[in-house]
């Protein structure tokens, strides 16, 4: 017997917005995005499982959480595991412009007179604001050329759950009854792990070094590069890769006190939980 057609599929949920993503597509692994001729891509509101999804704390920490919103809300991500980091502020914004339209409602302190205030923000201007930085652009340095990517969703989250297991681990230690001797050596072994964490996002933002003889892409080896290159050039790198992460970021908020008028800058907090929760 064949099955009919649902007769409330006209009703589903349909594109609220679309989508230029700031990487331009760029970046993306082969068969991780569906990207359209008009480079511009379909943004469904979360339905009420996704809304569901961003409030069970285990997924949200893994960020399966985020993963499974982002391919529901915008179909045409087919991985977003693999997403460019530079995309994921524009398309978390378009997520909850296409839910729950581009007004939102922040909180805000002045740093003059303490008052504390209300504020809404339309969120099209934030959207339109992001950008990608000049990954095209190389560090020369005498034989060698460097040449830099976005890290993944998946390399970034990856880094910042293992980033954060060692700062609690470090808070733990604070407070335990260890001895002065035993804290100094744990304390030693996280900051130890965490400078290893730092050179291994470090590694992910590289794409290539150039050599003479060479066009070195493994990642083993680019790691071992930078654990072993001289602190100078190192902190060009590391400075270079800081710089093309701020440009991709969201821009602080311009703010006036409604009491005092005091001009100050605020930034707007990205954290999944919370950028959606005052939505509901």
């Amino acid at each position: 017997m064949t099955q009919s057609s649902n007769p409330l599929k006209q009703f589903f949920r349909q594109p609220a917005i679309h989508l230029r993503l700031p990487s331009q597509s760029e970046f993306w692994p082969e068969g991780s995005l569906n990207y359209p001729a008009t480079k511009e891509l379909p943004v469904y509101p979360m339905t009420a499982i996704d809304e569901i999804t961003y409030r069970t704390p285990d997924t949200l920490y893994n960020g399966q959480a985020v993963i499974n919103v982002i391919q529901s809300c915008i179909p045409d991500i087919r991985n977003a595991w693999q997403m460019p980091v530079v995309d994921l502020n524009a398309v978390l914004v378009a997520i909850r412009i296409a839910s729950y339209g581009h007004s939102m409602e922040i909180m805000s302190t002045c740093p003059e007179c303490n008052t504390d205030s209300e504020y809404s923000l339309d969120l099209r201007t934030v959207l339109d604001k992001l950008k990608s930085g000049d990954f095209h652009q190389e560090i020369k340095h005498g034989d060698l050329s460097i040449a830099f990517r976005p890290m993944t969703y998946e390399n970034q989250n990856t880094s910042n759950q293992n980033q954060f297991e060692q700062q609690k681990r470090i808070q733990v230690v604070q407070t335990s009854d260890l001895s002065d001797a035993e804290k100094i050596a744990e304390l030693n072994t996280s900051l130890k792990t965490i400078t290893e964490l730092t050179m291994e996002a470090l590694k992910w933002s590289i794409a290539s070094i150039r050599t003479p003889h060479a066009l070195v892409t493994e990642p083993e080896h680019i790691h071992e590069f930078i654990n072993n290159c001289d602190r100078s050039l190192f902190n060009t790198i590391k400075n270079h890769i800081v710089s093309l992460r701020q440009d991709s970021e969201i821009q602080p908020l311009d703010m006036e006190c409604a009491e005092c008028h005091h001009k100050y800058s605020q930034q707007l907090t990205m954290d999944q939980a919370s950028f959606f929760a005052d939505a509901s």
